[in-house]
């Protein structure tokens, strides 16, 4: 029987007697409905796993006892770092939640020239903090105990001027440079992949790139849509250098 994993905003050792978070405790006892003594497993983003049991479930508050502490090696040799033009509707959940199943280390939301999609202050912290629980509950699905990093939207000139390090630097074009076998094992293990918005890179982003690095990768004859370009690119990194 497959049991429920949750992650939970707390510090976390053998032995303690904790109060859920209210999310997490709506979770699992009005959604999953659990009850008194049943089994769940906790995380925290620390790369554990700590089994636990439900110790008390009341009006207020739900309280559980973490029974183990368990290491979770399950993460990517490769580090990889989506830097993803941000894309109108929910696109952007699919992209987070795919990306965090096949093992993806940090995503940063990008803007360029033909991004549509333009988020003030109080947009961007409400739109980051739905981001964040879709990372979350995409590890709780997909037995991740690290939580991929999530960078403040950014514009591309700013994101790419920010990168730090060796590595592979890619963007995605049906006539770049390279093919997936003529490239070479990362430095470090480090990827970084730039995928544009609904109308891709302009001749001004693509500059941008250049200027930092990025290099063409192409995946085959077809162009991509911006929701399954970053996917398909960060799948056959990983099954290149990676753990698929």
């Amino acid at each position: 029987m497959r049991v429920t994993r949750c992650r939970v905003d707390l510090p976390l050792h053998v032995g303690a007697d904790l109060a859920l978070p209210e999310r997490a405790a709506n979770h699992l006892v009005r959604v999953l409905r659990l009850r008194e003594g049943d089994a769940c497993v906790l995380f925290n983003g620390d790369g554990h796993d700590y089994p636990a049991r439900l110790a008390a479930i009341g009006k207020r508050e739900v309280r559980v006892e973490v029974l183990a502490r368990e290491p979770v090696a399950n993460e990517s040799p490769l580090r990889i770092v989506l830097l993803q033009g941000i894309p109108r509707g929910e696109k952007m959940d699919l992209i987070l939640q795919k990306a965090t199943e096949l093992g993806v280390a940090a995503v940063v939301p990008v803007s360029g020239d033909r991004t549509e999609v333009r988020l003030d202050a109080e947009r961007a912290g409400k739109r980051l903090a739905h981001w964040r629980s879709v990372l979350e509950s995409a590890c709780e699905q997909s037995g991740r105990a690290r939580v991929p990093a999530l960078g403040a939207p950014a514009t591309l000139d700013a994101a790419a001027r920010a990168i730090d390090g060796e590595g592979l630097r890619l963007v995605l074009d049906p006539q770049g440079e390279h093919r997936l076998d003529s490239l070479h094992s990362p430095a470090g293990g480090n990827v970084w992949i730039a995928i544009g918005p609904e109308g891709g890179w302009s001749p001004r982003d693509r500059t941008i790139l250049q200027a930092a690095g990025f290099n063409g990768l192409r995946l085959g004859p077809r162009v991509l849509r911006t929701e399954t370009a970053g996917l398909a690119a960060i799948a056959a990194l990983q099954a290149r250098f990676g753990d698929l």
